[in-house]
């Protein structure tokens, strides 16, 4: 393998470019809000070809959801246990030897499907650039916070959990949404939220945020931060105990957050360079299949 490369994680919302070195160094990046739901159906190859204009004339590896069936190609969904190899396999190139997707992944437990669409680049990138064991519990906080059981450098299970957009929805659309100003942070209010997540009925939880404020009793100072400790609380209890250990791979206020429920718990929590992570991943992909 010699010259350069693209790499491109290509989101819902957003879209990342790298460019790579042969010894996998990045080189240049660039982050722009043109994630799929910003690209008509038959407008990828023009974007493709307009960050070759900025980049130069390199062939290109993407990853996430411009893989889905609202993407450029509707891929199939890798079975886990999940492995470098399995992904590099099921690569398909749109752009015949110019530009290819990566496949997700997907679990089935019981009734239970998962599926995820450019994780599985960062969960495996984790691993094989040893910023996490071979063994490990990852974890992925985000909109749909990610968490991946791995066991010998492949994704054995996953699971995910709508914490990020039921806060989301909370912040924006519900009857506390007066109350959750400014960002949380994870301090007392946070905390009690982790805390009081334990006793597992959250709906109840959420009301005595309001039914806190419209009596006057003020045991919540920062609704954003206890509300935020409720939902992560609630997620992080139910993956780990006292003692487990799990890889966050995630920015440092996101990451902080998980961080202070994990500990909260009794687990211990080590923080990733997520961005790190994906360039591992995709460069494992793209030595395979050139």
């Amino acid at each position: 393998m010699t010259g350069q490369w693209l790499a491109i994680d290509w989101g819902t919302t957003n879209r990342r470019v790298y460019a790579i070195a042969a010894d996998g160094t990045v080189v240049a990046s660039e982050r722009d809000d043109r994630g799929i739901l910003s690209v008509a159906p038959d407008g990828y190859a023009a974007e493709v070809a307009d960050i070759r204009a900025r980049f130069g004339d390199l062939t290109i590896l993407c990853a996430g959801m411009v893989g889905s069936n609202r993407g450029w190609a509707d891929l199939p969904y890798v079975p886990c246990p999940a492995s470098v190899a399995a992904l590099a396999e099921a690569v398909r190139w749109v752009e015949p030897g110019r530009t290819a997707i990566v496949p997700g992944v997907t679990v089935a437990e019981g009734r239970r499907r998962d599926v995820m669409r450019g994780e599985e680049v960062q969960l495996l990138g984790a691993v094989s650039a040893g910023l996490a064991p071979a063994d490990a519990l990852l974890c992925q906080p985000g909109t749909h916070c990610k968490w991946a059981w791995m066991v010998d450098g492949r994704i054995d299970r996953f699971v995910t959990a709508m914490t990020g957009e039921l806060y989301a929805l909370i912040g924006k659309h519900s009857l506390l949404s007066a109350q959750m100003t400014g960002p949380a942070a994870p301090g007392t209010d946070f905390l009690a939220g982790v805390a009081d997540a334990a006793d597992g009925d959250l709906s109840a939880r959420l009301f005595g945020v309001r039914a806190d404020a419209v009596t006057g009793e003020g045991a919540i100072g920062h609704a954003a931060s206890y509300i935020s400790g409720l939902l992560i609380g609630v997620d992080v209890r139910e993956r780990l105990g006292a003692g487990d250990h799990a890889y966050v791979l995630a920015d440092a206020t996101l990451g902080g957050l998980y961080r202070a429920a994990i500990e909260a718990v009794g687990g211990r929590a080590t923080l990733i360079d997520s961005q790190a992570a994906f360039v591992a991943g995709i460069t494992q992909v793209w030595r395979l299949i050139r």
